[in-house]
C-alpha cells in the first residue's frame, strides 16, 4: 500500500530538489497530486525546475525556495513559510548534497562546506521541521539521502564519506527516537547506487551504462516506501544487491577479524576479498 502521507493535498518539502535525484522524487510525488516545494540554491534552477514539476498531471501546488541547508535560519524560515501557506510539511526529504573532492590533507574549507551541506544540512532538516510534522499528530515521512559511501567508505573522498556516514548514523537514531514517540512518522534512509546526476557526471557527456537514472532511482525509493523499508539500498546496472550485500558485510568484517582498516584495498586482503565475493 501507498504510504498515507504520498497522497494528494499532502505536502513535501524536498532540499536539492531542482536536479537529479530530488527533482525525480519531485515528480513522482507530483504525480500522487502532493503539493510540492522544491528547496535549492540557485533561482534559476528553482525556477526551471517548479516549471517543470507545475506540468505534472495531477500536481497540487509547486513552490521554490532558495535554501541553504547548512544555515538553521534558512531553514527555520522555510519551514515557518510551509506551516503558513501550505498547512505543514507530510513530507521531508534531506537530500541536498555536494560532492567537491577531497584529500586528507587538503584544504579544510572543502571539508568543512562538505560537512555543513551533507551532514548538518540533514541534521538541521530532521531537527527543525521534525517537531512540527509531529505536533499534525497524521503521518508523515522523513527521508534522508545517504550514501554507499557511507557505509563501505572507499578511498579517495575522505570528507564525503564521513559525511554520509554521519548521515547514516543520525538517520537510524532518528528512527528509533521516532519509532517510540511519534510512529506515525517513518523515517528512511535512501542509499544510492551510481546514479547519472550533476553530481557524478563529472566531465563526461553520456551516461555510462553501469549508473542508473535519477528515474530509477526515485521509482525504486517510492518501491521501497512502500514496503517501509529503513534502509532503502538501491544497485545500478553494475552492482545488483548481492555484491552490494558482500561488500557491505566484508566492511563490518573489517572489524570483527581484526583485519586492517580499509582492508578490500590492501594489497595483503584483496585475493581474500575477491574469494568472498566469488564464493556462494
Amino acid at each position: 500500500m501507498t504510504h498515507p502521507a504520498l497522497a494528494p493535498g499532502k505536502t513535501a518539502v524536498i532540499t536539492g530538489g531542482a536536479s537529479g535525484i530530488g527533482l525525480a522524487v519531485a515528480r513522482r510525488m507530483a504525480a500522487l497530486g502532493m503539493n510540492i516545494v522544491i528547496a535549492d540554491l540557485g533561482a534559476d534552477r528553482i525556477a526551471a525546475a517548479v516549471d517543470e514539476i507545475a506540468t505534472v498531471a495531477g500536481a497540487g501546488r509547486v513552490e521554490g525556495a532558495e535554501t541553504d541547508v547548512s544555515d538553521p535560519a534558512a531553514l527555520s524560515t522555510l519551514e515557518a513559510r510551509v506551516a503558513r501557506d501550505l498547512g505543514g510539511t507530510d513530507v521531508l526529504m534531506n537530500n541536498a548534497a555536494i560532492q567537491s573532492g577531497s584529500a586528507m590533507f587538503g584544504p579544510l574549507d572543502i571539508w568543512e562546506r562538505v560537512m555543513a551541506v551533507n551532514l548538518w544540512g540533514v541534521v538541521h532538516g530532521s531537527r527543525i521541521f521534525g517537531p512540527g510534522m509531529v505536533a499534525r499528530g497524521g503521518p508523515g515521512l522523513i527521508v534522508n539521502t545517504g550514501s554507499k559511501q557511507g557505509i563501505t567508505t572507499p578511498p579517495g573522498d575522505p570528507a564525503y564519506n564521513m559525511a554520509k556516514a554521519g548521515v547514516k548514523v543520525f538517520t537510524e537514531a532518528l528512527a528509533h527516537e521516532m519509532r517510540g514517540s511519534a510512529p506515525q512518522i517513518g523515517v528512511h534512509l535512501l542509499i544510492p547506487g551510481f546514479v547519472w546526476t550533476g553530481l557524478t557526471r563529472g566531465d563526461r557527456t553520456e551516461k555510462p551504462a553501469a549508473a542508473w537514472t535519477a528515474e530509477e532511482t526515485a521509482d525504486f525509493m517510492m518501491e521501497s516506501l512502500e514496503r517501509g523499508d529503513f534502509y532503502i539500498l538501491c544497485p545500478d546496472n553494475d552492482v545488483p544487491r548481492a555484491l552490494d550485500e558482500k561488500r557491505i558485510a566484508w566492511a563490518a568484517g573489517d572489524i570483527i577479524e581484526n583485519r586492517p582498516a580499509l582492508s578490500r584495498w590492501h594489497p595483503d586482503h584483496v585475493d581474500a576479498f575477491k574469494a568472498f565475493v566469488e564464493r556462494n
